[in-house]
Parts: C-alpha cells; structure tokens; sequence
C-alpha cells in the first residue's frame, strides 16, 4: 500500500464514467486489455528500471498480468469493436486515470471504431501526459514538497516528455521524496532540545524504507511518548 505522500495524484477524484458493451470469450478480451495497458507503460518501465529490486517501484497490476500470460494481444488495427471496447474499458477501470485520460476514453467510446482505434494508438499516451503534467504542479503544492522533489520537478518540465512525466511519477518520486524525508529526520535529530524518544525513534527510522520515512514525518513522530 502507497503511503499518503508517495501515491501520485489523481488529476481529479471522479470516479470514471462507463457505458461496457462487450462480448465475445471474457479471457480473450482481458488478456487484449491487459496486454495494451502493459504496452502503453513499457516505455516508462523500461527507463525506469531501478539497479537494484529494493529501489523498483511497484508493477503495474496490467503489467503484470500481461507479462503473466501467454498470448501478447492483438494489434490495434486488428482489433474488433468488442475487443477495442474492452480494452479502453480497462483503461478507464485503472482507479489512477485522471480526468484527461477519462475523458478521451470516454470520447473514443462515443466515437467510431477508428475513434477507438486512435486513441489507443496515441490518445492514451497523449492523455496521460496531460494528467501527469497536472500531477506534477498537485505535488509542487504540497507542504511536504522539499528541495529534491522541486529540483527534480523543475528540471522535468525544462524539458518534459511523456516518457519521462511517467517515469518519474512511477519511480522518480518516490525516492526523491525519500531524500526530502531524510533530511527533515536529520534536522530533527540536530534539535537539542527534542526528548529522549522522539531521539530513538528518529535515529530508529532514518535508514527506513521511503515508506517509513513518510509515516514516521505525518504520523509516527506524533506517536512518540514526549
């Protein structure tokens, strides 16, 4: 589970709106639907690939599924209408969606089958660059945004990329923010004048996972018996 600082943003908190029209073998259009999430998110997996497994970020669950099955999919132009249509129903039943993406998906289901088609093709990706570029200015926002986390955030948009939005949000962040935390559990171990358990349990934490960091900073330092 995600703790409160590390989940990224949602563009909105809508949930999504769908009208599912699909028939044909279930496990057929499921394995499609996972295998064109998994596709749209390689790129950013692939680049984000971390150097050791205690640094990776968690998969996807499309992802991994996709990777689990036998069949890669069926290419996009090759799709049927109920095929098309379950497959941009996954992406809508994502709960991370944000409001772009939604809304082009929901436009392509109203839309013609090369409605359909198009957005999977680049509409999906083109969507979710929008939604990651509003995620970036939701974290800016934040109180707990630090140096690293706005250093990081500034150079992405100097140059932004949808590879590189969705890399960092997937993988970037979370030990950016980790860094960020760190520091504040340095600064307040340097404070004379906090007790002997708030001591321990900064001392205990400050090599912690990002996770841990972040829990003890919101919740676990007010905990302490001072």
């Amino acid at each position: 589970m995600r703790s409160p600082a590390s989940r990224v943003p949602r563009s909105d908190d809508e949930p999504p709106s769908l009208e599912s029209r699909t028939e044909g073998s279930p496990v057929r259009t499921k394995r499609i639907a996972l295998a064109l999430a998994a596709s749209a998110l390689a790129p950013a997996l692939l680049a984000a690939a971390p150097a050791s497994a205690a640094d990776a970020a968690p998969t996807s669950p499309a992802v991994a599924a996709a990777a689990a099955t036998d069949e890669p999919g069926t290419p996009v132009d090759e799709m049927s209408e109920e095929e098309l249509r379950a497959a941009i129903a996954a992406v809508l039943a994502d709960p991370d969606s944000g409001r772009g993406v939604e809304r082009e998906a929901n436009e392509a289901l109203g839309g013609t089958v090369e409605d359909m088609r198009e957005f999977l093709r680049t509409g999906y990706r083109l969507a979710q660059y929008e939604d990651d570029q509003v995620a970036l200015f939701t974290l800016l926002a934040k109180p707990y945004a630090g140096k690293r986390v706005k250093q990081e955030i500034y150079a992405l948009l100097d140059a932004p990329t949808p590879e590189k939005l969705r890399t960092w949000l997937d993988s970037g962040y979370r030990l950016a923010q980790a860094e960020d935390d760190r520091v504040a559990v340095v600064r307040m171990l340097a404070d004379p004048d906090i007790s002997d358990a708030l001591r321990a349990a900064a001392e205990k934490v400050i090599d912690g996972t990002p996770e841990e960091l972040r829990y003890f900073l919101e919740t676990g330092q007010y905990e302490v018996d001072k």
